[in-house]
C-alpha cells in the first residue's frame, strides 16, 4: 500500500488528515431501516437520516430526553443487602427476581425516549437515488432524480439541525411527528406504528403521556411534549427559501420543566431563527471548523482498508456522541430506536462494561475532552451514587449501580450485576486513566484521587477479613457469567471482583503518593497486602472465581479485567504473566464465540494486542466489521451475516462495540501501559506499512510515528506535560553503552536522549518538559 507522505517535521507538532472520501458511507439506494440510517450528531442532538422520499425520514433526538419517574420498590424496607446476603443464602431465588428484576420489566419507566421524527415528503419525480456520509465534514448528502440534492447536519455545537435543498420550486411537504406516545397516535399527530404482539409491554404508549401541543406558523411548526412529572420538551423547526429553487430548513429541540413549557418553546424558535439568519454557508462553515479540528486530534493508515475504515468511522461516532457539557455517550447516545418501543435496555447507562467501552478510545485517541463528559457526569452524580451507597449499602463511601438513569440512580435489572460491591471501581479507573494520558495536577487532586479513595472508602468497609486473614466481598459475581441464577454468586472473591478490588488500592496508593499523602499510601497498600492472589487454572489461566473455570462460550470476559484494560498482568511482567495471557486467550479459542456478541470480538482485539499477537488481533476485528456492524457501521450486537460466528443473531443497536474497536486498532498501534511507550506492538506481520499521527501515550505523550517496509523509518513524540519520557527503542540501534541518540530536539528541550540497554532491550528516557519535541528520521546517522 502506497501511504501519503507526512509532512516532514518542524519545530511544531505534526497534525493528522482528514477522513480519506473512501471511508465514507456510501448509499446506491434508498435506506429503509432506521438502524441502517445515516447518524448525524453533536453529544447532545442526533438525527438518523432514511427514507426514499415518500419521504425522507430524520429520525431526532436528544441525549437528554429521559422519563425519570422513580422506581417505589427501592424504598420497600427489604430492600438492602443485609437482605439480598440473607436471600442468597436461603435460594430465595424469586423473591430476588420479584425485588430487583421485575421492576425493570414491570415499570415503563425511568427510559431514555426519542425526541420525534421529521418527514419530508418529496415529489414524485424526486425520490431518492442514494446518499452519502462525508466523515470529513459530518454532512450527510443525499441524491434525488432529476438533480435534486440534500445536505443535511447536526451543528457541531449549536443545539440546532440544518437541511440545505437544491433543485425545488417548491417547498417539499414537512411533517414533525412526535413519538407514539398517545393512545390514538394519528389523531395526535404522531407517527403511526404498528407494534407487534410480542412487544406490547416496550409500547411507548405504556409510558401514559398526554397528546402533544401542535403548534403552527407561516415559516414555522412544532411541538411541545409533557412527559413524567412535569418533564416537558419543545421542538421547532422552521424555513426559509434563500434563493429559487433552494430551501433552507433548521430545527432544534430544548427540555424544560412543564411549569417552562413556553420558555423552551421560546428558546427553539430563537435557535431556529438564529441559525436561518446566519444561512447555509456560515452555519456549515462553524460547523466544519469544529470537525477539521477534531480530525486534527489522531489520524491513521492502515494497509488493511476493512479495519481503516471501521476506525474512522468509529471515531466518526464518538466525536458525534461525546461532547463536554452533554451527557455521556448511553446505550445509543444521540440515536434512540425509532421504532415506536422503548429501546432496548431502556436506553440506560450500563456500567458492566457499555459505558466502560464506549470511552477506552478517547485516551490513545487523543480526545481527552471529549471523553470527559463521562467523568463530568459520574462526578456530577456522585452525591447520588454516595446516597444509594448508604442506603442500599449502609456502608460509607462510594458505589455506582450498574444500570443507571441520567440521574445515576438504580435502575434495576439482573441482581448479581446492577448491585455488584465493584461496579465505582471500574468506573474510577477512567479517572485513572484521564490523569495518566493528560498529566493534570488540578484534575489529579480535585477529581481522580478524591473520587478513588471515595471508592476504595466503600471498598474496605464491604469487604471482611477471613479466618486466613485474606479480604473477602460476602457476595462476589462476574458479570454476565450464570445470567441472574443463584449459580451467578461465585465463590469470593472473582477474579473479576478481585482485578478492580486489587487495581482500586494500588492505584489509590500511586495517586496518594503523586499528591504526597503517605499516610493514605500506608493505608491503601496495607489493605492491598490483604488482598488475595487470582485464581489460576492448571494451564495458568485466569479462573472465573475459585475452583470455577470458564467452562463455556461467553460474550463477557469480565474474569480477564487483570489482564485489559486494568493492567495488571501484563506481557512484560515475564514468563508467568505470558503464560497467563496465553492461555487465557486459548480458553476463549478453544471455547468459541457460538455465545460472544459483537464487542466480545472488539474486546478480544485489545486482549490480542496486549498479547502482542497481532494476526489474532486483526482478525477479531475484521470479523466485527464484516458480520456485526450494520450497513451504517452501527453495532448490532449480534451476527448479521449468519455466518456461525455466533448464535446471537439479532440486532439491537449499541454502541460500545464500535468504540471498543476503534481502542483495540489504535493498541495495535500504540501501547504506553505502565508509562513505557511501544510502537507498532501488534501488528500482524504483513503490515510492513502503516502509520498513525498523534496518538496519546500516558504522560501525556502525542506520539506520530511511520513504518515503511518493516522498519520505523518517521517518528516524533511531542510532550503536552512534564513528564519523564519512556520509549521502547524501535530502531534496533547498537551503541557501547549510554550514549546520546540522534533525535532531533526543539522547543523546550536541553538536551537529547539518552539509551540504556538491558539483556538486549533498548529503552530511550528522557526528562521532557511540556513542548518538547523529539523528531527521527530515516536520514538520520547513528
Amino acid at each position: 500500500m502506497s501511504l501519503p507522505p507526512f509532512p516532514q517535521p518542524e519545530a511544531v507538532a505534526i497534525t493528522a488528515e482528514l477522513p480519506p472520501p473512501q471511508h465514507d458511507l456510501h448509499f446506491m439506494a434508498p435506506i429503509t431501516r432506521w438502524d441502517e440510517a445515516i447518524p448525524l450528531g453533536n453529544g447532545l442532538l442526533g438525527a438518523l437520516v432514511w427514507g426514499n422520499g415518500s419521504p425522507l425520514r430524520l429520525s431526532l433526538d436528544r441525549a437528554d430526553l429521559w422519563d425519570l419517574r422513580p422506581v417505589p420498590d427501592w424504598e420497600k424496607p427489604d430492600y438492602n443487602f443485609a437482605a439480598m446476603e440473607q436471600w442468597v443464602a436461603a435460594g430465595r431465588l424469586a423473591d430476588l427476581h420479584d425485588l430487583y428484576e421485575r421492576p425493570y420489566r414491570k415499570y415503563p419507566g425511568p427510559t431514555k425516549i426519542p425526541a420525534g421524527r421529521l418527514e419530508i415528503d418529496l415529489p414524485s419525480e424526486h425520490q431518492v437515488t442514494g446518499s452519502r456520509l462525508r466523515l470529513a465534514e459530518a454532512v450527510a448528502a443525499v441524491s434525488c432524480a432529476n438533480g435534486v440534492t440534500l445536505e443535511i447536519l447536526v451543528h457541531a455545537e449549536r443545539p440546532i439541525g440544518y437541511i440545505y435543498i437544491q433543485g425545488l420550486k417548491e417547498l417539499p411537504n414537512l411533517k414533525l411527528k412526535p413519538p407514539p406516545f398517545a393512545a390514538d397516535a394519528e389523531e395526535a399527530g404522531e407517527t403511526v406504528v404498528n407494534v407487534p404482539d410480542n412487544q406490547k409491554e416496550r409500547a411507548l404508549t405504556n409510558l401514559g403521556y398526554p397528546a402533544p401541543q401542535l403548534r403552527q406558523g407561516a415559516v414555522l411548526t412544532g411541538f411541545t411534549q409533557e412527559g413524567w412529572g412535569g418533564f416537558t420538551y419543545a421542538l421547532a423547526l422552521a424555513w426559509k427559501q434563500r434563493y429559487p429553487g433552494t430551501w433552507e430548513i433548521a430545527w432544534s429541540i430544548a427540555t424544560a420543566h412543564y411549569s417552562d413549557t413556553e420558555e423552551a418553546w421560546q428558546k427553539v424558535c430563537s435557535e431556529v431563527n438564529q441559525a436561518l439568519a446566519c444561512g447555509w454557508l456560515k452555519v456549515k462553515e462553524s460547523h466544519e471548523a469544529w470537525w477539521r479540528r477534531f480530525w486534527n486530534s489522531s489520524g491513521l493508515r492502515l494497509p488493511h482498508q476493512v479495519l481503516e475504515r471501521q476506525w474512522y468511522l468509529d471515531t466518526y461516532k464518538f466525536g458525534a456522541t461525546a461532547r463536554r457539557g452533554a451527557p455521556p455517550i448511553s446505550l445509543q447516545a444521540v440515536w434512540t430506536a425509532d421504532d415506536g418501543l422503548i429501546p432496548p435496555w431502556k436506553g440506560d447507562y450500563h456500567h458492566d462494561l457499555n459505558t466502560q467501552l464506549s470511552y477506552w478510545p478517547c485516551y490513545s485517541g487523543n480526545h481527552l475532552t471529549e471523553g470527559l463528559s463521562y467523568l463530568d457526569w459520574l462526578w456530577a452524580t456522585r452525591s447520588e451514587a454516595e446516597r444509594w451507597t448508604r442506603h442500599f449499602w449502609q456502608k460509607p463511601g462510594l458505589n455506582v449501580p450498574m444500570t443507571s438513569d441520567l440521574l445515576g440512580r438504580q435502575m434495576g435489572g439482573w441482581h448479581p450485576y446492577t448491585h455488584s460491591a465493584t461496579t465505582s471501581a471500574w468506573l474510577a479507573h477512567h479517572f485513572y486513566l484521564h490523569w495518566r494520558y493528560s498529566r493534570d495536577r488540578n484534575f489529579l487532586a480535585e477529581r481522580a484521587y478524591p473520587y478513588l479513595s471515595e471508592v476504595c472508602c466503600f471498598l474496605a468497609a464491604v469487604t471482611q477479613v477471613g479466618k486466613d486473614g485474606r479480604r473477602y466481598l460476602p457476595l462476589s459475581s462476574s458479570p454476565e457469567i450464570h445470567d441472574n441464577t443463584l449459580k451467578a454468586w461465585l465463590k469470593p472473591n472473582s477474579n473479576y471482583d478481585l482485578a478492580l478490588m486489587r487495581w482500586a488500592f494500588t492505584a489509590a496508593a500511586e495517586l496518594a503518593g503523586e499528591l504526597g499523602l503517605q499516610s493514605d499510601v500506608d493505608k491503601w497498600l496495607a489493605i492491598l497486602a490483604e488482598l488475595p492472589d487470582f485464581s489460576y487454572g492448571p494451564q495458568g489461566q485466569l479462573l472465573l472465581a475459585p475452583d470455577e473455570p470458564l467452562s463455556r462460550s461467553h460474550r463477557h470476559f469480565s474474569h480477564l479485567l487483570a489482564i485489559h484494560p486494568l493492567g495488571l498482568i501484563t506481557w512484560e511482567d515475564g514468563d508467568q504473566a505470558q503464560r497467563t495471557i496465553l492461555a487465557s486467550l486459548s480458553e476463549l479459542q478453544k471455547l468459541g464465540s457460538e455465545w460472544w456478541c459483537g464487542y466480545s470480538f472488539a474486546w478480544l482485539g485489545n486482549l490480542a494486542a496486549r498479547a502482542k499477537q497481532g494476526e489474532l488481533a486483526a482478525q477479531a476485528l475484521e470479523i466485527f466489521a464484516k458480520a456485526f456492524c450494520s450497513i451504517n457501521s452501527f453495532h448490532l450486537n449480534g451476527d448479521q451475516t449468519r455466518s456461525g460466528y455466533s448464535k446471537y443473531t439479532y440486532r439491537p443497536f449499541t454502541l460500545e462495540g464500535n468504540f471498543a474497536a476503534a481502542a483495540a486498532i489504535q493498541e495495535m498501534l500504540l501501547q504506553s501501559y505502565g508509562g513505557v511507550i511501544r510502537l507498532f506492538p501488534a501488528i500482524p506481520k504483513d503490515w510492513r506499512t502503516c502509520a498513525f499521527t498523534s496518538l496519546r501515550a500516558e504522560g501525556g505523550f502525542l506520539v506520530s510515528a511511520r513504518l515503511e517496509e518493516g522498519r520505523v523509518t518517521f517518528l516524533q513524540i511531542e510532550a503536552t506535560a512534564d513528564a519523564e519520557l519512556r520509549l521502547v527503542d524501535p530502531f534496533g540501534v547498537e551503541p557501547c553503552g549510554d550514549t546520546e541518540v540522534p533525535f532531533h530536539a526543539y522547543q523546550a528541550d536541553p538536551g537529547g536522549m539518552k539509551i540504556e540497554r538491558s539483556a538486549g532491550a533498548g529503552l530511550f528516557r528522557a526528562m521532557a518538559p511540556a513542548g518538547a519535541v523529539y523528531t527521527w528520521r530515516k536520514n538520520n546517522k547513528y
